[in-house]
């Protein structure tokens, strides 16, 4: 399925054939980029991966990844979006289709594409045109109430990621409140706490990717074998109609 999408301008494109695409968003400085490296040292071994960054007028994020080396600089695409984050993750997604199509096409067949958006408010959200599966990243220091605050990210992406639990007693949030309030607002969808501090490879994140990864391609078989009893059952039918000699 994949998170809600009100209003999206965009239809989903054909998930066969090509890689899921990930967005990873959230505020500014709530550790969208660390997150990224962190899933690419953690995947990078068993898929084939490659990222599209986000700033409004520098290439600083995919500056970052390629510093770290998490993935071959090729495979680091960075997008300058020239506007607010969500204009290029929502409204206007070309620049970052072509980002993803020109990996694609550079690279071949990948398993999964990261679309890093630019720090954003808790509205932001992905159109279903770019993004198959999102996450919304939240930092606990900035306030133990924002999940029950809601907003399209925190309420409505496929995953939402509290993260740098490891400063929650240094600044007084309180983990447990943010678990209930963030479960009341996003009905039923799944909710992951990290510290990329104490946990640098974000196991709970990575596992999800994972799980999501093997969704698509189980739905993508189903897809191929549905295909398959179609055309059979299309000839079947056109050679009982077909006139006899």
């Amino acid at each position: 399925m994949g998170a809600v999408h009100d209003h999206d301008p965009h239809r989903a494109a054909p998930a066969r054939g090509r890689a899921l695409r990930l967005g990873i968003g959230g505020p500014v400085g709530s550790g969208k980029t660390a997150l990224t490296a962190a899933l690419c040292r953690t995947l990078r071994d068993e898929l084939e991966l490659a990222v599209v960054t986000n700033d409004i007028y520098t290439t600083e994020d995919a500056d970052f990844l390629r510093r770290e080396a998490v993935l071959p600089d090729d495979r680091i695409a960075a997008v300058r979006t020239g506007a607010c984050p969500h204009t290029a993750i929502r409204d206007d997604i070309s620049a970052n289709l072509d980002a993803v199509e020109a990996l694609e096409a550079r690279h071949g067949r990948l398993d999964l594409i990261i679309v890093e958006s630019g720090g954003d408010n808790l509205t932001a959200l992905f159109s279903r045109g770019l993004a198959d599966r999102q996450i919304f990243v939240l930092d606990v220091a900035g306030g133990d109430d924002v999940p029950r605050k809601g907003g399209l990210g925190v309420a409505a992406a496929d995953l939402l990621v509290i993260n740098k639990t490891d400063l929650a007693p240094l600044v007084g949030s309180d983990l447990d409140m943010m678990g209930r309030d963030a479960a009341r607002v996003r009905d039923g969808r799944p909710v992951a706490f990290t510290s990329l501090r104490e946990r640098p490879s974000a196991p709970e994140v990575a596992a999800w990717v994972r799980a999501v990864l093997r969704e698509a391609h189980e739905e993508a078989h189903e897809e191929a074998h549905q295909e398959v009893h179609d055309e059979a059952h299309r000839d079947a039918a056109s050679r009982a109609h077909a006139p006899t000699a």
